[in-house]
């Protein structure tokens, strides 16, 4: 993995956790031009970005990393910040984020996050993405919208995403559809990979920016995301 944070103590101090944990830090970058050379040169899985750094910010940094790119070879991000701001994380996971940190996490909760985006997960409960989501298409974000074309999805994918982005776990889904979980999980799978995404963060947000889901849906559970 890489570590992007122009703080050199904080850098060694979780690349010392991470090592610990059996976790190989391939490279760092004291700020965003460098974390995106060095993810060209190096093509981690994981990348832990700071948002703000030098030259250019995490959330710029991001952008250009994962824009373009294919989503199954692409890295996981997980951004990590000092401010437990709704913009930053809206901002973050908009621009391809699979996960968000504080600088206050417990190493436990490092290593944990960062095998948990690996695995292909995400790092955010769905009921936190879709408030966020909410917040800010009611507001009118300046983000630009994601065009998805849902019209790959069958109609049973349809309902799928529906409920993902309301906030269902998979056992919930499964019990509401009468499926078993293992079917439920191909069919977020087949979602994810139809439609181009890479977790159930950004499936969340591309139904509500696609009008599937519309912002004021009611709340159902507020489950952590599960690996698809």
């Amino acid at each position: 993995m890489l570590l992007a944070d122009d703080q050199t103590l904080v850098r060694t101090g979780f690349r010392m956790i991470l090592g610990a944990d059996g976790i190989d830090v391939v490279a760092e970058a004291t700020n965003g031009t460098e974390a995106v050379e060095a993810v060209r040169r190096t093509r981690p899985d994981v990348v832990l970005m700071d948002i703000r750094m030098p030259e250019m910010d995490g959330l710029e940094a991001t952008r250009r990393i994962l824009t373009g790119a294919p989503a199954a070879n692409a890295p996981r991000v997980i951004i990590l910040t000092t401010f437990d701001l709704d913009r930053y994380v809206y901002a973050a996971l908009s621009a391809g984020a699979s996960g968000f940190l504080l600088k206050d996490v417990t190493p436990e909760q490092l290593t944990a996050a960062v095998r948990t985006v690996r695995t292909g997960d995400a790092l955010l409960a769905p009921a936190i993405t879709r408030r966020l989501v909410q917040r800010f298409t009611q507001r009118g974000s300046d983000t630009a919208t994601l065009h998805r074309d849902l019209a790959s999805l069958t109609p049973r994918e349809l309902e799928v995403l529906g409920l993902l982005a309301r906030g269902l776990s998979n056992a919930e889904l499964a019990t509401r559809l009468y499926l078993a979980e293992a079917t439920v999980k191909t069919h977020v799978a087949r979602i994810l990979a139809k439609l181009g995404l890479r977790d159930r963060v950004q499936a969340v947000i591309a139904a509500y920016e696609t009008g599937l889901v519309s912002a004021g849906a009611p709340e159902t559970a507020q489950q952590p995301t599960e690996q698809p």
